[in-house]
C-alpha cells in the first residue's frame, strides 16, 4: 500500500512538474528585466517551445524583437508615403525609418550569432558579446528613432502611432538583452 501511495505521489508531482515548470521557467528568467510583465506575457506564448531551455528562451525572445522591429520597419515606410506630411514629419519618418533598417540587420545578425552560441568547440565568449553588442546597438536605434519625434513641432496621430510602436519595440528589445545578458552570465 504505501508503495503505491508513493508512485501515486511520485506521479503526481511528475506531472505537476511537467505541466508548470516552462511558465515558472519564463517567470523567473523575466523577473529580472526592465519590463518584466511584458516579457511573461510575451514569451509565455511560447512556454512549449520554451520549457526550461535557457538557449532557446533567449532565442525566442530575440525573434520576438526582430518580428516586432521589422512591423515597425514597414509601418514606418507605410507612413512615409502619406500624402501631405509636413517637411519635418517627412524628415522624421526618413531618418526613423533609416534608424529601423538599422536594428533589423543588427537583430537578424544577432539571431545567426546566437545559433554559433550553442555549436560546440566555438568561442561562446566571443559570439555571445557580438550579440550583446548588436542587441544593444537595436536598442539604441529604437529609442533614437522615438528621440526624433519629440517636441511640440510634430503633433498628431503619426508621432502617436510611431512612438508608441517604437517604445513597444524598445522594451521587447530592453527585455531581449537583458535575457542575453543573464544568459553569458551564467554560461
Amino acid at each position: 500500500m504505501a508503495t503505491k501511495f508513493t508512485l501515486l505521489f511520485l506521479l503526481l508531482t511528475l506531472f505537476s512538474i511537467a505541466t508548470s515548470t516552462p511558465t515558472s521557467f519564463i517567470k523567473s528568467s523575466c523577473s529580472t528585466t526592465q519590463y518584466p510583465t511584458l516579457c511573461v506575457e510575451s514569451l509565455s506564448v511560447y512556454a512549449s517551445t520554451i520549457q526550461q531551455d535557457t538557449h532557446q528562451l533567449v532565442q525566442t525572445a530575440l525573434s520576438l524583437s526582430l518580428n516586432k522591429t521589422q512591423s515597425t520597419k514597414g509601418f514606418v515606410t507605410m507612413c512615409k508615403s502619406f500624402k501631405n506630411l509636413k517637411p519635418r514629419e517627412y524628415a522624421a519618418l526618413h531618418d526613423c525609418a533609416e534608424e529601423i533598417s538599422d536594428s533589423v540587420d543588427r537583430l537578424s545578425r544577432s539571431l545567426k550569432e546566437l545559433k554559433l552560441c550553442k555549436i560546440k568547440g566555438q568561442d561562446f565568449n566571443w559570439h555571445i558579446s557580438n550579440v550583446e553588442t548588436w542587441v544593444s546597438s537595436a536598442l539604441t536605434d529604437a529609442t533614437t528613432c522615438g528621440d526624433g519625434f519629440a517636441g511640440k513641432a510634430l503633433d498628431g496621430k503619426i508621432k502617436a502611432s510611431i512612438r508608441s510602436r517604437m517604445v513597444n519595440v524598445a522594451q521587447v528589445t530592453s527585455n531581449a538583452l537583458s535575457l542575453i545578458n543573464q544568459y553569458a552570465a551564467n554560461h
